[in-house]
């Protein structure tokens, strides 16, 4: 196991062979974002193979990150003291990158299956009507199996995403370019302004458009001014 150490003393070296393996970081966010169950944590990672997403799971186990916990439910993955430790960690590597990393490379990696995962835990459902909300997302540049998404709002259970039409009727439609609303939610470029430009359009109820950026949180990284 020696050549999976750095063979130092130092803390940062220490930190990283647990830490800086591929993903680590990534699985560690969705989790800190309220994921606990496995094919929830793959919703978050995509792009993560269920081979290496349970790999790491184990490893973060086994070094006291997180633990797993069996219920009548199934399994779930917790984190642990330390696990919530990293939480200022994880969201200063984030910041960081969102000042230092450039923007237009990081909208070159678009996804609009991960992008809606995310915009779902930041719908803010108090100026929302106290009813079931139904918002369609829809994403024309991408296939026709790919494009529509919507997200159920309801005042007992939160949001929901769903990429096949659950049949409810559609208080408001979302037509928009995924680079314009990628951009937009992460405050990358003013929600408002890609509005204005028809890069993102809205129509329905006329309260939900009026009210969009009330309910219609950004990421957690946008900069604080547009959040």
């Amino acid at each position: 196991m020696a050549s999976e150490t750095y063979g130092q003393f130092c803390p940062i070296a220490m930190a990283s062979e647990i830490l800086a393996s591929r993903w680590t970081f990534v699985l560690l966010g969705e989790m800190q974002s309220g994921s606990t169950r496995f094919n929830e944590i793959r919703r978050g990672v995509p792009r993560m193979s269920p081979a290496l997403l349970s790999k790491r799971l184990k490893e973060l186990e086994r070094h006291g990150v997180i633990r797993r916990v069996e219920s009548g439910h199934g399994t779930e993955y917790r984190l642990t003291d330390a696990g919530h430790d990293l939480k200022p960690v994880i969201h200063a590597l984030g910041e960081w990158s969102m000042r230092w990393v450039d923007h237009e490379c990081t909208l070159a990696n678009l996804d609009a299956q991960l992008l809606m995962w995310n915009m779902r835990r930041k719908i803010d459902p108090k100026p929302l009507p106290p009813r079931r909300v139904v918002v369609e997302f829809s994403y024309p540049e991408l296939p026709k199996d790919k494009r529509h998404y919507w997200l159920i709002v309801s005042p007992s259970t939160g949001a929901d995403l769903c990429s096949i039409d659950p049949g409810f009727d559609v208080d408001l439609y979302v037509t928009a370019d995924l680079k314009a609303m990628t951009s937009a939610w992460m405050g990358m470029s003013r929600m408002a302004d890609e509005v204005a430009t028809g890069r993102i359009l809205l129509e329905g109820d006329p309260d939900l458009v009026r009210t969009f950026s009330g309910w219609m949180k950004l990421s957690s990284f946008a900069p604080a001014e547009l959040t």
